[in-house]
């Protein structure tokens, strides 16, 4: 799909390109596309008051959500990526500290990293639960089957326990960050396989 070039620079295009390309080029889209605009983390705690976790999962979250536009070619090309990118973390952010307000009755604590797959997978978390609960393992394999390689494993290491930082020695990822933003991925396309029927 081409862009308007008038808004979009060389890095964008090689962003947009690497994302829609193999599965290989869009793991190295992915981790650039993250590590481009990390500092967003740093003005969500310093303009919105988040807390540094806070700010990141609003930050994860937004590149997912922008990862899954361009991918699925719903981004139009009509600003820049940070630009647009921008926009997508600023809601993420008002999002939580609405959601903050409106929980101030009740302590509003963040669990550790680790201990939390984030809000975009809990349905997913809630249905693998469900399917071990169900001892319901072959449905289970099959849409783990149906993810592909790289997901199946991530997710299988990520349920032995394995933290972010020593699944990213394991399957050679850069970052635990980069772990963190795939997994949710992962845990968003199984979420999405058991929607379908």
């Amino acid at each position: 799909m081409e862009f308007p070039r008038i808004f979009l620079h060389s890095a964008d295009q090689e962003i947009i390109s690497k994302l829609l390309g193999s599965d290989q080029t869009r793991n190295s889209g992915e981790e650039q596309f993250f590590k481009t605009y990390l500092y967003f983390v740093r003005e969500g705690v310093q303009k919105y008051s988040l807390n540094e976790e806070e700010a990141f999962d609003a930050y994860s979250d937004s590149i997912l959500s922008a990862i899954e536009k361009i991918t699925g070619h719903g981004f139009e090309g009509r600003s820049s990526l940070k630009t647009w990118l921008y926009q997508i973390f600023h809601h993420k952010c008002v999002d939580l500290i609405r959601k903050k307000t409106t929980n101030k009755g009740r302590i509003h604590q963040t669990l550790p990293i680790n201990e939390m797959i984030s809000q975009v997978s809990d349905s997913a978390k809630s249905i693998v639960q469900k399917l071990i609960d169900k001892a319901d393992w072959s449905l289970l394999r099959q849409k783990l089957n149906q993810l592909g390689e790289n997901c199946r494993r991530l997710l299988m290491l990520a349920a032995d326990g394995q933290t972010d930082k020593e699944i990213a020695v394991l399957m050679d990822y850069k970052t635990a960050d980069v772990v963190k933003t795939s997994r949710l991925r992962c845990l968003e396309k199984l979420r999405q396989l058991y929607k379908s029927p």
